[in-house]
């Protein structure tokens, strides 16, 4: 992706808690236009704030205390996101699921069962193999193009590749994979959801740069 005009270099850094509030909003936004998120959430007028609120459960109680999600921005300011977790970490374990629930009531309502299902099936379908997980990568609709995702993508990628460790995510966009495909993912699986008219989610897979 590029802008027209010159723009600086996004700066990426790792993620502090001070951080969680500004990528949750922008992660809100991001994925306002999203399939499965727009199927989960229908409600127009609600699905921004119920979604900030959504990444911000996930990332205080899920993804920053492995202390590997990362922000980017042209300035000091945090413009997209990245919430990985680390090999061996990314599944949710029964009790963190069950003292999520009350939570993830407050924010999703009754769509909860709906969600469940969805995020259950795709968890179902999860690689086994050690590799860092990209959970959630996203950037502030204003600020596309300018290079934000594939500053955070390259910053973690470029450490698989050092390590020797696969890479893995989900795209719950179709248009996103030629994206992810130019990085090293393959798609592993298309992945049809629970739930009547709900869309499909792209399993992908990356080993890393001179692996098998």
């Amino acid at each position: 992706m590029t802008s027209s005009q010159s723009q600086p270099s996004p700066a990426v850094r790792l993620a502090a808690d001070a951080d969680v509030a500004a990528m949750a909003a922008v992660l809100g936004r991001a994925f306002d236009d999203d399939p499965v998120w727009r199927w989960i959430i229908p409600d127009d007028a609600s699905r921004v704030r119920r979604l900030t609120g959504l990444f911000a459960l996930a990332m205080r109680r899920v993804h920053m205390p492995y202390g590997a999600s990362e922000a980017a921005g042209r300035d000091a300011s945090v413009e997209a996101a990245a919430l990985w977790d680390p090999p061996g970490h990314w599944h949710v374990s029964a009790g963190s699921q069950l003292r999520l629930l009350v939570p993830l009531l407050g924010v999703l309502g009754a769509r909860v069962p709906a969600a469940l299902r969805a995020l259950g099936a795709i968890e179902k379908h999860h690689p086994r193999e050690p590799h860092w997980y990209l959970a959630v990568l996203g950037t502030d609709p204003p600020a596309q193009g300018n290079g934000l995702g594939g500053a955070l993508l390259r910053s973690r990628l470029d450490r698989c590749d050092a390590e020797g460790v696969p890479a893995y995510l989900e795209s719950s966009k179709e248009r996103n994979v030629p994206y992810y495909e130019r990085y090293g993912f393959r798609v592993m699986r298309e992945l049809a959801l629970p739930g009547k008219g709900c869309p499909p989610v792209w399993l992908m897979w990356r080993d890393p740069a001179g692996g098998a």
